[in-house]
């Protein structure tokens, strides 16, 4: 079985990378082509593990280069995407050629009548504040930033093609996903490594509360959904079901640290007011029913050991120097 990833070279979609390729699959990694010959985290895999990847350099934005990627595939993990939220406030005709379009080029693609599966990749931030919590995969859509709105335009043209034309896909929609290799934009990253230099760390909103997804929680569900029919036309919320405000966070990563943090308020991290998400909290009740799947890593224990695990892997100097401590990022 051929599986395609695109994205493959980004947090999620190495780990995924690497989990299947561990599982015996044969994988071709969609990379970002770059002058730099760069294959992002893929890069840092073992050579016994790299060797056996099938690396593809290209644009998800590229109509032609996506139809080469999809040559012999069965299956197809869709994960190229521009994640940032702050990002997205500025660039937002970015967000809708790669979230959208780069979706639109994989359906459209003249090969994509012989691939069994398209498994796409979503995201909790579609949902915005929820008028009700654990949020259900039929709760309303409400897009607080540029960003949730281009993946939920994503979600709707996936849904719409299998309603039209009948094309095999499902949609997997993570929580907070963290652990080793995150951007450092994203908030476990930010105060992980803030921590580790100082006891003073720059921060966003403390209040709102998320419901975090270890990265092998989050992976294990995306295979788990491979040739699983009945998943088909369906979105599936994959979360944990436990919440923990930022503010509490902080402090759980000051305490595995060893350091008693303080929380320096800084308003380049906020988002602005109407667009900060309150709560996410899952329901995954359907991903038990569909896909057999439960985390591993839940409640307030699963938390902590997860985070340990992220913590360790940053305390590695060899890992660190991946990241611009010193400079907020997008």
């Amino acid at each position: 079985m051929k599986i395609l990833i695109t994205g493959a070279d980004g947090f999620i979609g190495s780990h995924l990378t690497e989990m299947l390729i561990k599982q015996k699959y044969d994988v071709r990694a969609f990379v970002l082509y770059n002058s730099f010959n760069s294959w992002g985290w893929i890069d840092t895999f073992p050579n016994e593990i790299k060797k056996k990847i099938d690396v593809f350099l290209g644009d998800i934005r590229d109509k032609e280069s996506v139809a080469r990627a999809l040559k012999g595939v069965d299956i197809v993990f869709n994960l190229a995407a521009l994640i940032g939220i702050p990002y997205s406030y500025v660039a937002s005709n970015s967000y809708i050629d790669t979230n959208v379009k780069g979706l639109l080029n994989i359906l459209n693609s003249p090969n994509i009548k012989k691939v069994k599966q398209i498994i796409h990749v979503s995201t909790s931030e579609v949902y915005g504040t929820p008028k009700k919590v654990p949020i259900t995969e039929d709760s309303n859509l409400n897009a607080q930033s540029p960003y949730a709105a281009s993946k939920i335009a994503a979600d709707q043209l996936a849904i719409s093609f299998y309603k039209s034309f009948g094309i095999p896909i499902s949609i997997i929609r993570p929580f907070n996903t963290y652990g080793p290799r995150q951007s450092g934009r994203a908030i476990i990253p930010t105060i992980i490594t803030q921590a580790l230099e100082k006891k003073e760390i720059e921060i966003g909103s403390i209040y709102p509360t998320r419901d975090f997804l270890f990265i092998e929680d989050t992976v294990r569900g995306m295979i788990s959904a491979i040739n699983k029919k009945k998943s088909f036309g369906e979105v599936i919320n994959l979360g944990t079901g436990f919440e923990i405000s930022i503010k509490n966070l902080a402090i759980l990563i000051g305490k595995q640290i060893g350091k008693n943090i303080k929380l320096k308020h800084k308003e380049e991290r906020k988002r602005p007011k109407k667009s900060e998400i309150e709560r996410l909290l899952a329901s995954n009740i359907k991903a038990k029913k569909i896909l057999n799947w439960k985390p591993q890593y839940r409640n307030k224990a699963g938390l902590e050991n997860g985070i340990n695990k992220t913590i360790n892997w940053f305390k590695n100097k060899s890992n660190l120097k991946f990241y611009k401590t010193s400079k907020f990022v997008f």
